[in-house]
């Protein structure tokens, strides 16, 4: 019987899932794949649609009731934090509006973390690829980016008013948690499925050029040397593993966020977790 699997199209999940993605994982049963945003990821895991999601970290404490988070597989790192843009010389947010790609977004969360003490005036949930064209034009003065937007954005006339990732790093010298796995409990073994995805991660590694065709179909409005930096910079060591610096950082993320009111209590994640 095959699995339900829902992962985003860009560049960083389909050069880890590939091998599991085409039944080239020794022992691991098919898959039926879903491409998704992370925010609509979000919320069809909280209502336990997919058996192994792709979802913000962000969004762990309104599911770890339904699902096992996986130590790997996932997007965690240093220098690809979300980006806080502005038109102009703007250097506030004062009475601003700021488009965000998604309420339960880890980068939706470190920016109210970050504004805590200067909140903009009004905050849209926009389709990640409306944000830059939208503050460009003037629809709002401010968007909140992700992944291969870092390396875009000048393109757009566009200035970074805040890296949330090097604030996040100098603040607490932790790598930024963006994007976990989940294994649905009762349905997927979590010690079988972190096999699966190591074995995944390993293969894309060892032959990138396998994956080629199918990471550029799904990065159609991507230059090839755009998706390279964006695999480079999101596909890392904890992609195969979280290891201690990031559960720290799943932790504090989350610790901070829950103190702030901003999201539920949970148990560390590291308790709440499989791991090997």
């Amino acid at each position: 019987m095959a699995l339900s699997l829902a992962f985003s199209p860009c560049p960083n999940d389909t050069f880890i899932f590939h091998a599991l993605a085409h039944g080239r994982v020794a022992g691991a049963p098919p898959v039926e794949v879903t491409y998704a945003d992370v925010d609509v990821t979000n919320t069809a895991a909280e209502r336990g649609e997919f058996d192994l999601v792709k979802v913000s970290y962000a969004a762990l404490p309104w599911l770890l009731d339904k699902y096992h988070l996986l130590p790997c597989g996932g997007a965690l790192g240093r220098g690809c934090g979300p980006l806080v843009l502005t038109r102009g010389d703007r250097t506030d947010l004062s009475g601003a509006t700021v488009a965000v790609p998604g309420d339960r977004t880890t980068a939706y969360l470190l920016f109210r973390l970050w504004a805590a003490d200067r909140p903009p005036a009004r905050i849209e949930v926009v389709p990640f690829h409306e944000i830059m064209p939208g503050v460009a034009a003037g629809r709002y003065d401010a968007g909140l980016v992700i992944h291969e937007a870092r390396f875009t954005y000048h393109r757009h006339g566009l200035t970074a008013l805040v890296d949330l990732g090097e604030w996040w790093e100098a603040d607490t010298g932790l790598p930024i948690p963006l994007g976990a796995i989940l294994a649905r409990r009762g349905v997927v073994d979590p010690e079988a499925a972190a096999g699966w995805i190591r074995e995944s991660v390993r293969q894309a590694w060892a032959d990138p050029t396998a994956s080629r065709d199918y990471v550029l179909s799904h990065a159609q409005e991507m230059e090839p040397d755009v998706v390279d930096r964006h695999i480079g910079l999101y596909v890392n060591e904890f992609s195969a593993d979280l290891g201690e610096a990031g559960f720290a950082a799943v932790d504090a993320l989350l610790g901070r966020a829950a103190d702030a009111g901003l999201v539920p209590q949970t148990s560390s994640s590291r308790a709440t977790a499989w791991t090997s």
